[in-house]
C-alpha cells in the first residue's frame, strides 16, 4: 500500500457559513461543491438516513473538505490543544502580521502571533465552529 494524502475534512454546522469563512477570511479557492446522500453513503458514515452537502478548497498542496451533515451530530464541546484527538488544520502563510492585521472583526484567537524556539511563527484562530486554525510563516 502506497496512501497518498487526498483531503483534511472538517464537519461544520453551517457550510454556508464555514464556505465564507475559509474562502473570504483565509483566501482559499472554492474546487468543487456536491452533495451525497442515500442507502450507501448513510451506511459508509453509519448514520441512519445521512446525507451531506460538501465543498472542496484548494489550499496548495492540500485539499479542504468542508461537510454539512444531515442529520446534524450532537453538539461537542470545544477542544483544546492538549487533549487527546484534539483537531486542528495547518496552513502556511508568507505574512503572519499581515493576516493577523487582516483579520475580520470577530474571527478568534488564541493570542496575537508567537514565534516558537524553532523560529517559526504562529496564530491559531477559530472557525465559526470553533475547530482551530493554525496559520504559520516559516
Amino acid at each position: 500500500m502506497d496512501p497518498t494524502a487526498h483531503h483534511y475534512a472538517i464537519t461544520v454546522s453551517n457550510l454556508d457559513r464555514a464556505v465564507a469563512f475559509y474562502r473570504d477570511t483565509l483566501g482559499l479557492d472554492v474546487l468543487s461543491e456536491f452533495s451525497v446522500g442515500g442507502e450507501a453513503f448513510a451506511t459508509g458514515v453509519g448514520i441512519d438516513g445521512a446525507s451531506a452537502d460538501f465543498v472542496h478548497l484548494d489550499a496548495g498542496d492540500a485539499r479542504i473538505e468542508l461537510v454539512e451533515y444531515t442529520p446534524e451530530g450532537d453538539d461537542h464541546p470545544e477542544g483544546e490543544l492538549n487533549q487527546p484527538g484534539a483537531t486542528h488544520l495547518g496552513l502556511e502563510v508568507e505574512d503572519l502580521d499581515s493576516v493577523y492585521e487582516a483579520l475580520p472583526d470577530g474571527v478568534e484567537t488564541i493570542a496575537e502571533p508567537q514565534t516558537t524556539e524553532s523560529g517559526t511563527r504562529i496564530l491559531f484562530v477559530r472557525d465559526p465552529d470553533g475547530t482551530l486554525v493554525e496559520l504559520l510563516e516559516l
